[in-house]
Order: C-alpha cells, then structure tokens, then sequence
C-alpha cells in the first residue's frame, strides 16, 4: 500500500518524494472538490463495517440517518458496509443527499449501493479530513479501531482548538460505559483531561434524541 511504502521507506530519490506528495495533494484537491458538493448541512455517522443487517445498530443507523434526510441534511459515512451502508440507506430512503468517502484497504472494502456522492481515498489522513470538513457533527455508533480512531480524533480537534466545538454524540450507552468509565475515572483524577472535555461527548439510545442535539447546536451556531 502507497501508504505503508511512504511511511516505511527511507526516499532518497526526490524526485519519487515529489511525485507521492504531489499525489497526496491530489487526493485532498479532489475531497475538498466533493464536498464543495454538499449543498446543505452534513453530520458524519461513523460505526462498524462489520455489523450485518439484522443487527440493532444497524436499523439504530438506518432510523437516525432517515431522521437527518428528513430535516434537510447530508449524511456522510466512510461509504462502507455494516453501520456505513444503514446510514446511507437510510438518507437515501429520507430523500437525503447521501454521501461517502471510501478507503482502498488490503481486503477491499466494497463500496456501499446507496450513494449520491462518492468519492475512494488511498490515504487515511486524506480521507478523515473530509469527514471534519463536512460535518456539524458527528453520531459514533458501536465499531472497532477504526471507529475509535475517528471518534478520538474529532475529540482531539475539538479539545485544541483546531476546528468549532460540533456535538459528539455516542449511540448506544450500553457499548459505549466501559470506554466513558475509563475516562471519567482514569483520564480525569490523573489530570490527562480537563473536567470540561467531559463535555466534549454527549450519550443517547434515541435517533430522534441525537438528531435533536446536532440541529439544536447548529442553530444556536447560526444564530
């Protein structure tokens, strides 16, 4: 992978350097392009490629991203199966624009059937930007790493300064105590948080609740 090779490989051709980093900007060129795309507000809904349909989460996804469609709203997901593709499905069957920014992996992740707006990246750093750039919010459902990762990152960005404080909003409390204990009763008396990114993250097992508080929020923004 083009990613690996970058990261392990000591360059001494720079002109091969020039060439990668050229198409790394590229791939931001063309992200930035997609969603210039998005003519409305986005929330970006992230969870597990692996949940299959009969699961609670995915219907949990499916219901929650009707919702948004139905207010007027994007949903922008990694354009995935599993939580990806119910959140997709379920903008489309709102009448949402649908929109969703893949990644090339070693597996190949296929790219889900309900799309408006797609766009597959090679590079995950490329990829996760556009998540950021386009939303006003974010709806973290049950998933693994990959999840954590984007779930942390948005976190991380918010807690410096780097992007406007949008709602973070994890679905399904049950999942999501172990993590939140660790943080409340770990992170928080050893001083590696401040008592207030406590607040960085809001709980709910209720879509109409979830699509509530990022609507709110953004109006208050607006206002």
């Amino acid at each position: 992978m083009e990613d690996r090779n970058l990261l392990n490989q000591t360059h001494h051709d720079l002109d091969e350097l020039r060439e990668k980093t050229a198409r790394i900007a590229q791939e931001f060129y063309e992200g930035f392009e997609a969603v210039e795309r998005i003519d409305r507000p986005a929330v970006s809904i992230f969870g597990s490629a692996r949940v299959p349909e009969d699961d609670p989460a995915y219907a949990s996804a499916r219901a929650t991203a009707k919702l948004f469609a139905e207010a007027g709203w994007a949903v922008v997901t990694g354009g995935g199966p599993g939580v990806m593709e119910a959140a997709n499905r379920g903008c489309r069957e709102g009448d949402g624009l649908s929109v969703g920014f893949n990644i090339e992996l070693p597996h190949e992740q296929h790219v889900n059937p309900y799309l408006d707006i797609s766009l597959t990246f090679k590079h995950f750093y490329a990829r996760k930007t556009m998540f950021v750039k386009a939303a006003e919010g974010f709806v973290v459902f049950p998933g693994g790493f990959g999840t954590a990762d984007e779930l942390f990152e948005s976190l991380t960005l918010i807690q410096t300064g780097k992007v406007l404080n949008f709602p973070v909003i994890l679905f399904n409390s049950t999942y999501w105590a172990p993590l939140r204990s660790w943080i409340r009763d770990n992170l928080l008396p050893m001083g590696m948080i401040s008592p207030g990114d406590l607040d960085l993250v809001t709980v709910s097992d209720d879509p109409e609740h979830v699509v509530q508080l990022v609507l709110d929020c953004y109006v208050k923004r607006c206002a």
